[in-house]
C-alpha cells in the first residue's frame, strides 16, 4: 500500500488535513466564498492559519454568514459586538477592516458585475496556475500578480491586504496551486 502524501504545511490536525484536501487550491469564482476567505485572511495576518480554521464557525456566526451586504451595513453597534465576540480574533483594526473591506467589494461588483471577474481578471485566462512545487520552499510568499492585485486594492481603499495576504488568499481560493508535486490534492 502506497503512503498519501501531503503538503507539509497540514500536518495531521484533522481540520487541517480536511482543509488542505477539500478546500486549499481549489478554483472558487464564488463571490460569497471569494468574500469569506477575504475576511479570513484578513483575520490571519499575523497568526496562523489554523488559529483561524479554528474560529472560522465563529466568524460566519460573527459576520452574517459571509452575506457581503450586511457586513457592510454593520454599524459601530455591530463593530462594539463583535469586539465582545469570543469567536473570532478581537483586534478592532482587523474588525473595522472587515466592514470596510465588504463596503469596497461590493463597489468592486458593481464596477465588473462581480468580485470574481475583477480578481480572476489578474489571472490569465482565468484559468488556475498551477505551479510545480517539490518542496515548501519552492512555494513564493508572493508574486508579480499578487504584487498588482494587492497595489490595485489599496489604492481602493482595503485593509489587511498586502501582497503576501493575497497570495494566500489566491492560494485559498485556487488561483494558484501550489499543492507539492504527487500530493494527493494536486
Amino acid at each position: 500500500m502506497s503512503e498519501i502524501i501531503r503538503c507539509g504545511w497540514c500536518g495531521t490536525d484533522p481540520l487541517y488535513v480536511k482543509y488542505h484536501d477539500e478546500e486549499w487550491g481549489k478554483p472558487v469564482y464564488d463571490d460569497q466564498r471569494l468574500f469569506e476567505f477575504l475576511i479570513l485572511e484578513g483575520a490571519q495576518a499575523g497568526l496562523s492559519w489554523i488559529t483561524i480554521l479554528k474560529r472560522r464557525a465563529g466568524y460566519k456566526a460573527a459576520f452574517a454568514d459571509f452575506e457581503v451586504q450586511k457586513v457592510a451595513a454593520f454599524t459601530e453597534a455591530d463593530e462594539e459586538r463583535l469586539m465582545n465576540d469570543a469567536g473570532i480574533i478581537r483586534n478592532r483594526l482587523k474588525v473595522k477592516a472587515a466592514i470596510t473591506n465588504a463596503r469596497l467589494f461590493i463597489e468592486i461588483q458593481k464596477e465588473f458585475g462581480s468580485f470574481s471577474d475583477f480578481i480572476w481578471g489578474f489571472i490569465p485566462g482565468k484559468k488556475p496556475i498551477v505551479n510545480v512545487v517539490n518542496s515548501l520552499s519552492d512555494v513564493p510568499a508572493r508574486t508579480e500578480i499578487s504584487d498588482a492585485i494587492s497595489k490595485d486594492m489599496k489604492k481602493r481603499g482595503f485593509k489587511f491586504f498586502g501582497t503576501t495576504i493575497c497570495y494566500a488568499h489566491m492560494q485559498a481560493t485556487g488561483m494558484v496551486n501550489d499543492h507539492i508535486t504527487g500530493c494527493i490534492s494536486k
